[in-house]
Formats: structure tokens, sequence, C-alpha cells
């Protein structure tokens, strides 16, 4: 029980790699508020006393509405997981439309600003707080025709350093994690067709052999959120079975 009496808010919680953090985190005592999109998968994955919250994360009175639902609820929120995100499928960086391009930084990006601007000054107020961003591998070794998708993974990566050097002083601890491509809804868009031999291509890029699973993730964040990580603060930890290296 390492997350006992924790307060959890996870974004893009009902598929992927945020069902299986909200699943840990779960099981590990926290309360959870499972905030999605799709509200009808966010229910099928709740379980009883969990919080469930349709939210649009790149539009910011739908995330002050998630905010205020989970602290009326609660009256605090101690962990907060920006895990919803989207990709634009994989094209020459030239050809990928504006549209594509926005909607990317307003889900991967903007949302992260608007988390923050919500729900920073309640946890400044306790003193106490743990944000966790899901960023990607991507931000780290970008794959080519994925130019604008792994540029916000990057500023995801960059907006966890300076988050976690100005909030250290609050208390507030800042990391992120960075998963290798999995078996969630957004592989296919990654490879652009799901056959064995575009999975074969990605796969031979991972030493360890595999995809990251949504248990990998969980159990990461599991410590990153704990109480056994106060003093991990501004990491960003690649749960990638050697991808990076």
């Amino acid at each position: 029980m390492r997350l006992e009496g924790k307060r959890a808010i996870v974004t893009g919680g009902a598929s992927g790699f945020g069902a299986g953090i909200v699943t840990k985190f779960r099981a590990e005592g926290a309360k959870v508020m499972i905030a999605d999109i799709n509200a009808d998968a966010a229910q099928s994955v709740a379980s009883e006393g969990d919080l469930v919250h349709a939210v649009d994360v790149s539009v910011a009175d739908s995330v002050d509405a998630m905010i205020d639902a989970a602290l009326g609820a609660w009256g605090q929120v101690d962990i907060l997981v920006n895990n919803a995100g989207v990709t634009h499928l994989p094209a020459p960086l030239d050809t990928v439309t504006e549209e594509d391009f926005d909607h990317v930084f307003a889900v991967n990006c903007k949302s992260v600003y608007l988390t923050a601007r919500k729900l920073v000054p309640h946890m400044k107020s306790s003193t106490s707080g743990t944000i966790l961003n899901v960023a990607s591998t991507a931000g780290v070794s970008p794959r080519p025709n994925l130019n604008w998708y792994n540029a916000s993974k990057g500023w995801m990566n960059t907006a966890t350093r300076t988050m976690a050097v100005e909030l250290a002083p609050f208390g507030i601890r800042v990391n992120a994690l960075n998963p290798v491509a999995g078996e969630t809804p957004l592989l296919k868009r990654f490879m652009g067709e799901d056959t064995p031999e575009m999975r074969q291509k990605f796969l031979s890029t991972i030493p360890i052999g595999r995809f990251s699973t949504p248990e990998d993730m969980g159990n990461a964040a599991c410590y990153l959120c704990s109480d056994e990580a106060s003093m991990v603060t501004g990491v960003c930890m690649e749960v990638d079975g050697g991808r990076c290296i």
C-alpha cells in the first residue's frame, strides 16, 4: 500500500498506459480519478470508489472543471499524472497539416500548462504534491517522420525539469516517464500501419525486445509518485528496454 491515503488524477486514464497507472495506483491504496475524453471507456475501467470525469485536456474550462471536481470530492489532490497524449501519423515534417500540429501541441503540451495553472496553487498551499508527466523516448531519441510529436515530447521533458526546479521549494516534486512504444491505442498511429513487418521494425530498436506495457508504466509511476522517491525530482525516467542507449 505504497500510495495509501493519496488522491490522484490520471488523465488519459481509460486506456493504454493511463489504465495501467490507474490499476497500479488503486492496488497500492490511492483514490483515483480516471479523467479521459472518452467517459464511457473511463467508466468501464473504474472500480468502486473511483471518480470518473470526462475532460478535454486541451481546453482550459474543461481542465478547470476536472480539478474542481477532484478537489470538491477529496479536498486535496496529492498526485497529478499528465498522461493524455496524441500523435500525428508518420509523415515528412513539411507535410503535416497545421491542424494536426496544433492538435498535438494542444493535447501534449498546453495541457501541462493548464493543469499546472489550476492545481499548483493548491499544492503550494499544502506544501506537498507530485506531478508526473508522461513523455516519450521520442523526445529523447527521435524517429524520422514523427517530427512534431517528437518535439512535443521533448518540450514535455524540458517542462518537467524547469517545473521541478521552480516548485521544489514548495515541497512539490515533478518527474517524467519516457516509455518506448507500447500496446496502446497510439501504437498503430506511430507505425502508420499495424503489420508484423512494421512491428518487427520497431522491436528491432529495443534491446530488451518487447514493447512497453501498461504494467511497466504503472510500476514506474508508482515509485516516482510514492514517498520512496521523496528525493527524486526533475528526473525523466526512460522505461524503454534500452531504446535510448
